[in-house]
């Protein structure tokens, strides 16, 4: 398993141990990958990022033109291997979980531990910082420093 972020280990390690997962991948909604698991070659996970991204975003705006609310889990059922493909919000904005199962595994069961995964890493996480207001007076100066940092005078 490889994270980004070690608050996110934890509650991984948990799922994985539940779930019987066979590849995880956490990412944010850009594809921006925060944990995997039982990926062998990067370029798999860079690849599956980005594919699981485009799939929630136009799975999302296929929902808005449809009217419906939201989708919540886009599923595929074939073979061997099945494949939950799930957003989740995040302190810091959404993220997704793309997680490969076998036949074996109920989808039910690992939609549950998913949502629990989903639960623990939104307590996990550390509480955002919020970026200091810039007060009016201060613009003008913040705006001529930073146009001399950028043109150098």
């Amino acid at each position: 398993m490889r994270t980004l972020e070690p608050w996110v280990e934890p509650p991984l390690t948990a799922f994985l141990r539940e779930s019987s997962a066979q590849l995880v991948l956490l990412m944010t909604a850009s594809g921006q990958v925060i944990a995997q698991h039982g990926f062998i070659r990067s370029v798999d996970v860079m690849s599956c990022a980005a594919l699981g991204a485009a799939i929630v975003a136009s799975t999302g705006e296929l929902a808005r033109l449809l009217g419906i609310a939201s989708l919540r889990h886009v599923v595929h059922q074939g073979g061997a291997r099945r494949v939950l493909l799930a957003p989740f919000t995040m302190p810091k904005g959404s993220w997704i979980g793309l997680i490969v199962f076998g036949a074996d595994t109920s989808i039910g069961l690992v939609q549950v531990f998913f949502t629990r995964l989903a639960a623990d890493l939104h307590g996990a996480a550390p509480a955002p910082i919020p970026a200091p207001g810039l007060l009016a007076e201060q613009f003008e100066d913040e705006l001529n420093a930073s146009l001399r940092s950028l043109f150098g005078r």
